[in-house]
């Protein structure tokens, strides 16, 4: 499951390359210049490795689960598949296992992992651990305050993604404000989670 961590690695280090981007073009030119979408990108991007780093240690935890060499929490069993996928899964020997990884893929594809309930939703098909308590301790803080803080994240890379971070109260075209201290602190917060949740599973 390392190559997960790996990969939310490579696309976090994007992230902060785009952020980069932002602040050197932002001291060579003047105020007049607008660079906040660049902002806005790299903390949608943020998002986008933290919900792909669930998806992808999931599906490998599965497929560990599968091989037998993880242990199985309850809800794995729950898993459905599809009888297509039934039929050819008994008709293979264990260790060739592409049917359940297509499975896997096409039953989660339309699913978000996100927000940190269906995140923990996701980490049970892998791990019985109470996540958001496990996280919490290795972070040093109540679950709560982790989870709240997630969410406003995420929330604000709704606003951008869906609503074009448009602020309704303000005249037309007017978006909420961002600068590179609140999206470092959120690359960072969201860096800090998923290495927490790779530290627990």
């Amino acid at each position: 499951m390392q190559s997960a961590l790996d990969q939310f690695h490579v696309s976090i280090n994007r992230v902060r390359d785009l952020i980069a981007v932002h602040n050197s073009v932002k001291a060579k030119s003047t105020p007049v210049l607008d660079l906040s979408d660049i902002l806005r990108a790299a903390l949608v991007l943020s998002i986008s490795a933290l919900d792909f780093y669930v998806h992808e240690v999931v599906r490998l935890g599965m497929l560990e689960i599968h091989q037998g060499l993880r242990s199985e929490p309850p809800a794995f069993s729950r898993f459905q598949v599809s009888l297509g996928s039934a039929r050819e899964g008994l008709n293979v020997d264990l260790s060739l296992d592409y049917w359940l990884e297509d499975e896997i893929r096409q039953r989660h594809s339309y699913k978000s992992f996100q927000q940190p309930e269906n995140i923990a939703d996701a980490i049970r098909l892998i791990s019985d651990k109470k996540l958001w308590e496990e996280v919490a301790k290795v972070m040093g803080r109540q679950a709560q305050d982790i989870k709240q803080q997630l969410s406003i994240i995420v929330d604000r890379r709704n606003k951008i993604a869906h609503e074009a971070d448009i602020d309704p109260t303000l005249g037309l075209g007017s978006r909420w404000s961002i600068n590179e201290v609140l999206v470092n602190d959120a690359v960072d917060f969201v860096e800090q989670v998923v290495e927490s949740i790779h530290s627990v599973l």
